[in-house]
């Protein structure tokens, strides 16, 4: 999916620009969906796609919504040596906009991986109860 910054002014606000387009981070313990607990599926603010599953998701008391593990095929990884840091970056597959970092720092997860994603980045679909 490919659009102008123009066009995604258009559809993202201020802050999720910010952050899914320029690589911005949200302030830590501020975001709508660090303590959601539903089940359901979280999906790339930018363009819909099924990015984790809440089941993946877990309190890791770093302040941003925390994940062990992604959909199949539905982040990428890059390295990231901004802000003096070596870190990993993760970005969606379908759009390209960032979500995150993840960390080898989650031991009592079954991946050991830590999914540290902002919560601006992500939209919330609750599993459909009624089936």
């Amino acid at each position: 999916m490919q659009r102008s910054d123009e066009e995604w002014k258009k559809v993202l606000t201020p802050e999720q620009f910010d952050v899914l387009r320029k690589k911005g981070t949200e302030a830590p313990y501020s975001g709508a969906l660090l303590d959601n607990t539903e089940a359901g599926q979280y999906t790339c603010a930018a363009c819909g796609a099924v990015l984790f599953d809440s089941t993946t998701k877990f309190d890791s008391h770093c302040g941003w919504p925390s994940f062990y593990d992604a959909k199949k095929g539905a982040v990428a990884f890059h390295q990231d040596n901004s802000h003096g840091m070596e870190r990993t970056e993760v970005t969606c597959t379908n759009c390209g906009s960032h979500l995150g970092h993840i960390f080898p720092d989650a031991s009592d997860q079954p991946t050991g991986q830590r999914y540290c994603i902002n919560s601006v980045a992500l939209d919330f679909e609750p599993k459909d109860t009624k089936k």
